[in-house]
């Protein structure tokens, strides 16, 4: 069994219209979908990514309005890294960004990376990453193609059990050791980066800003077998989950962070147009009969592409 690369990323908000703006306008990603949180339909589940919704490229978000400022803390990814293509993209984002008064922080590999944050604290990076793999772009007015996002590296998490994370990456779930705390996973569609750093000493708090689970992809035809290596593996995975777009296993890995893995397949388009990705309120069969009491209950969203001059 060969896993992917990252699927997706989901992370929290308390602030759906901001959270639109500065993930499609500032950062240039498509919202390929407008739906609700499964688990909780009152509240938004809203997905970003390329122009296809490609795994690779997908970050999410659940809104929880008036939620408070979360921390990230042992067993939380605390940094989000996407590619760019060259350092002169890092210059235009480095810009780009000043305008929009973003946080920047501090990188070990400052001249080949941009650390910053969202508005709501969110911690992100974009790096120079020398790869094979397909780049995952979206198209969005005042971006050159040049310069645009083109999926997701990795990530960073604070873990408090290095050696135990170490064994399950490497012994079960096909990543390499390149460094200390620094993982690849490599031999696949895409490859990512998994990194560790020790936590601080605050204990973590999940709220706006914060990132509720990492998803890897993994094939479909392989999906049931990882689900009984896990448990056999002490794991404890979720039985199989439907999410309509995709297929999901979740569980913990020993330092806690909230680990999924993800099926390619059936993807975004199984209930839109291709080119309308993201433009209406889409919810799961289940929840139809609920549709005017959520589309009065959750906040008004306008097409980010409503203006958008085609290329």
């Amino acid at each position: 069994m060969q896993l992917d690369g990252i699927h997706h990323i989901t992370c929290i908000t308390a602030d759906a219209p901001g959270n639109v703006d500065f993930y499609a306008r500032v950062l240039g990603l498509r919202l390929v979908k407008k739906t609700v949180n499964f688990d909780a339909p009152d509240v938004y589940h809203l997905y970003y990514g390329d122009e296809r919704g490609a795994p690779g490229s997908i970050l999410t978000f659940f809104e929880f309005p008036h939620a408070a400022r979360g921390r990230a803390g042992a067993g939380m990814i605390h940094r989000l890294r996407w590619r760019v293509g060259c350092d002169d993209a890092l210059g235009f984002w480095a810009e780009r960004l000043a305008r929009e008064v973003v946080q920047f922080d501090e990188t070990a590999d400052d001249h080949h990376s941009l650390a910053f944050r969202d508005p709501e604290g969110l911690r992100l990076e974009l790096a120079v990453v020398a790869c094979d793999d397909e780049p995952l772009r979206a198209v969005a007015d005042g971006i050159p193609a040049e310069y645009a996002l083109l999926g997701f590296d990795g990530v960073r998490a604070y873990s408090r059990l290095p050696s135990e994370q170490e064994r399950l990456l490497t012994e079960q779930l096909g990543f390499t050791a390149t460094g200390p705390g620094s993982y690849l996973l490599a031999g696949g569609r895409r490859s990512a980066t998994y990194a560790h750093d020790e936590p601080p000493a605050a204990v973590g708090i999940q709220g706006a800003g914060t990132v509720h689970h990492i998803a890897w992809c993994d094939r479909d035809s392989d999906h049931e077998a990882w689900d009984e290596h896990l448990a056999q593996i002490g794991l404890h995975p979720t039985p199989i989950i439907d999410r309509q777009y995709f297929l999901s296993i979740y569980f913990r890995e020993p330092c806690g962070v909230l680990f999924e893995f993800a099926t390619p397949t059936p993807g975004f388009a199984i209930d839109e147009d291709p080119e309308h990705l993201g433009e209406q309120l889409r919810l799961p069969p289940r929840y139809e009969h609920l549709r005017d009491r959520l589309q009065e209950r959750l906040t008004p969203l306008g097409n980010p592409r409503a203006k958008m001059v085609r290329r």
